[in-house]
């Protein structure tokens, strides 16, 4: 019989008695995301789901999920040991509870463009221990190496909670008819070698070099530096493309770029990079910024924004190389080299 997330929890919290209040938030999370899971199933006939509502504290288009997502968060977890909640959806942060021991960063709906078309959705949270002398907003201004658990749902054909309590990465999947999260993977890790990469390469013309010449040896294929073909991605909802990683490695790129309002990524580095991060490192991942490890980085305010690259290790251990100097940024298949795909011919140097 498989364990339930309850269980789960139970077992992990004995050993210790400050872990009582992290599973319970952590159990409150599931139980919004778990009903979430039925709104996101019910799609038009719930009402207007992709229906415009104004613009979230980050400035995007506020949808009518999003704006019950968040509500359903800020209910599940007001009788939790959650202090302060810091939400994609909320300008500044909310206090929950006086005394809490926890701090919560919150995206409630990942994705939302996917929201009329039925693609993938999902939730990220992430807790990190309170501190009752700062104001609010700082303490949620922590590097990401500080979190105590952190976990994503996707909503797909199934429902899938992935979860780190700081030792490894484990999955449920919820069993609809009793709506309670079954144990479906243990210690999760990120297989290295995949010839995969997730990017919008729409953007190719405003990117910098670095992630160019990844691109590049990519798309070359087995005929470039890299010597294998590779497959393309793209969801629309880093979720989407977290779990998959988790279960079958490659990369996922979201860089800054030339673009105005790009320059410093889209992704927020609270409540969407520093998670992710968290679930990618426990797996045997990485994440970065391109430069910076995302877990060794201090948040200067709730909504900042970042470039976020993260997946395999091998993989991204490569495209830092490129940011460092590492690797020669024309090294790239002679395909490319004199009239590839995005650009016009130009003279580049030999790969090697």
């Amino acid at each position: 019989m498989r364990e339930t997330l309850k269980d789960h929890l139970a077992a992990w919290a004995n050993a210790h008695p400050a872990r009582e209040e992290v599973a319970v938030a952590v159990l409150a999370a599931a139980e919004a995301g778990r009903k979430l899971a039925e709104l996101c199933a019910l799609g038009p006939l719930a009402g207007d789901l992709a229906a415009g509502c104004g613009a979230n504290a980050g400035g995007d288009t506020q949808k009518e999920l999003d704006r019950r997502a968040h509500e359903l968060f800020v209910a599940a977890l007001r009788h939790t040991q959650v202090a302060v909640l810091g939400s994609e959806e909320a300008e500044t942060p909310i206090t929950m509870r006086a005394g809490g021991r926890l701090a919560m960063a919150l995206d409630p709906l990942d994705g939302s463009s996917n929201i009329a078309t039925n693609a993938p959705l999902g939730s990220i949270f992430s807790l990190l221990p309170a501190h009752p002398d700062l104001p609010p907003e700082r303490q949620l201004l922590r590097p990401g190496s500080e979190q105590i658990a952190a976990g994503f749902m996707v909503y797909g054909p199934e429902t899938a909670l992935v979860l780190t309590l700081g030792a490894g990465v484990d999955v449920f999947t919820l069993h609809r008819p009793s709506g309670v999260f079954l144990l479906t993977r243990k210690a999760l890790r990120i297989p290295n070698g995949t010839a995969e990469f997730a990017i919008n390469v729409s953007n190719y013309r405003f990117w910098e070099a670095p992630v160019r010449a990844y691109v590049d040896d990519c798309m070359a294929g087995a005929d470039g530096p890299r010597r294998v073909d590779f497959n393309m991605r793209w969801l629309a909802s880093v979720v989407a493309e977290a779990y998959r990683i988790l279960f079958r490695g490659g990369i996922y790129l979201y860089p800054g770029d030339a673009r105005p309002g790009y320059r410093e990524g889209r992704l927020r580095l609270v409540y969407e990079a520093a998670p992710l991060a968290f679930l990618m490192q426990e797996a045997g991942g990485a994440a970065t910024d391109g430069t910076h490890p995302i877990l060794s980085l201090a948040p200067t305010h709730l909504h900042q924004r970042i470039p976020l690259i993260f997946g395999a290790h091998d993989k991204v251990a490569r495209i830092r190389a490129y940011y460092a100097g590492e690797l020669a940024i024309a090294e790239r298949s002679p395909l490319f080299g004199r009239r590839g795909l995005f650009r016009g011919e130009r003279e580049l140097a030999p790969c090697r």
